[in-house]
């Protein structure tokens, strides 16, 4: 299979599971070469992690890509974003050294998440107590809502002082009513979120600009773009397994809603796919191990949610889901990730299909009871059995690291050319050039 991506100057990269597939290190990797690495969608319920000269850094809301001194930084319009760990999360990068003004760029129509949004997030999470969705609680879901209900506040609102106190006045209204009789809250203070929402304006001024005309003008003048998503396919709120998905569209679609830009600008596109599965939170999930197995490849893996440490759900790589992916997202080539965690196991299987009954399914299904039921069909493959950690070129990994990378491409039919065999920058190898050009 022959690469077909070099040249290109716009790439978006995506989840292609449940999220946690190690997007954060791809774009970092990526970013070296990018003069502008823009977020498209999600909020500070996502953590990229990236380890850097042996200290890991856990990057919420701004691109992955603040770790390399020449890149632009920017935060679309599809983004909520919470500003108390926007400033946070700024304050603590230039303390790390790392300078964020003049680099990072937010979008004046970026919809803020308010105090009121988290608790409506987290008492919705306590009420709902047979069926939760396993939500971070930090206020995204409600964000999007408020959004969509056309009552949301958006950066642009920080401008006017007296359009500001309105809304929020009339939001707080609202939500004390939600608060106080549904679900038994205290009532929120007003005036006082008033107060720390007003003085938001001065700290974000300066990054704040319009992301569409600014993207299109960088398109136009053939600048190096990589453009990121939170989350992962099947979290997607459309294509995902619903309701246990995030409350955006983290597919490669929402590139262009979430920055303003169209859909002829991008010109490729990766999914970064882990060696194996994990998703966090309630719902279906075929391919899951139980048991000892679980644990194992939990701590093998250190599969903790980097923003809420909480335990992931591991399984065996599922190329139902991996086909749907490259389906709904239009993938180009995969970037696969924490190969290393499968170093010691003496067979890996591999999901090819789903049996219901005596039916087989190749096509991921969207109704959840159906999914339920599938049971997986797996081919196995002998393992390695050997560290791949310090291997940096693809012929030397063990043969066969390799013949389980080639079954992966055959049934995906689309080319791996990114590995990642550890956390480190470093701990990559790269089967094609793979450079973002001009």
């Amino acid at each position: 299979m022959k690469f077909n991506g070099v040249g290109m100057s716009v790439n978006v990269i995506v989840g292609s599971q449940w999220g946690d597939e190690g997007k954060g290190k791809v774009v970092d990797l990526l970013s070296k070469d990018a003069d502008i690495v823009a977020r498209f969608q999600g909020g500070a319920n996502a953590g990229h992690s990236i380890v850097l000269s042996g200290e890991k850094y856990i990057l919420h809301l701004i691109p992955s890509g603040i770790l390399h001194p020449q890149t632009i930084c920017v935060i679309g319009n599809g983004v909520v974003i919470d500003p108390v760990v926007l400033l946070d999360e700024i304050r603590f990068l230039e303390s790390k050294g790392i300078k964020v003004s003049d680099r990072l760029l937010i979008s004046h129509r970026a919809h803020l998440i308010m105090p009121y949004h988290k608790l409506l997030d987290q008492a919705q999470e306590d009420f709902f107590t047979a069926d939760k969705i396993g939500t971070t609680g930090r206020g995204i879901g409600p964000a999007y809502v408020d959004k969509f209900n056309r009552t949301g506040i958006r950066i642009v609102d920080l401008l006017d002082k007296e359009t500001l106190t309105q809304k929020i006045q009339l939001n707080i209204n609202q939500k004390n009513q939600i608060l106080e009789k549904i679900y038994k809250r205290e009532q929120l203070d007003a005036k006082a979120i008033i107060q720390e929402y007003l003085s938001f304006d001065k700290k974000m001024n300066e990054y704040i600009a319009d992301i569409s005309i600014y993207m299109n003008q960088a398109i136009e003048d053939k600048k190096r773009i990589l453009i990121e998503g939170a989350q992962g396919t099947l979290l997607d709120i459309d294509f995902g397994t619903y309701p246990f998905v995030t409350s955006s569209n983290p597919i490669s679609g929402g590139a262009c809603t979430g920055l303003g830009i169209g859909p002829t600008c991008i010109h490729r596109v990766i999914g970064i796919i882990k060696a194996y599965t994990t998703r966090v939170g309630h719902g279906p999930f075929p391919t899951e191990f139980f048991g000892d197995m679980s644990d194992q490849m939990r701590e093998l893996g250190d599969e903790y949610g980097a923003t809420t440490g909480r335990p992931r759900r591991c399984g065996w790589f599922d190329a139902v889901i991996a086909n749907y992916a490259v389906r709904i997202n239009g993938l180009n080539c995969f970037a696969l990730t924490k190969l290393d965690v499968l170093d010691t196991l003496a067979e890996i299987k591999i999901c090819i299909a789903y049996r219901l009954k005596q039916k087989q399914i190749t096509n991921f299904p969207a109704d959840l009871t159906t999914l339920k039921q599938c049971q997986p069909e797996y081919i196995t493959v002998p393992g390695w059995e050997k560290s791949t950690k310090e291997i940096t070129s693809y012929n030397n990994l063990p043969a066969n690291a390799k013949k389980y990378i080639e079954t992966i491409e055959n049934q995906v039919q689309i080319p791996i050319s990114i590995i990642s065999v550890g956390p480190d920058r470093d701990q990559t190898i790269f089967r094609a050039p793979f450079r973002l050009q001009n």
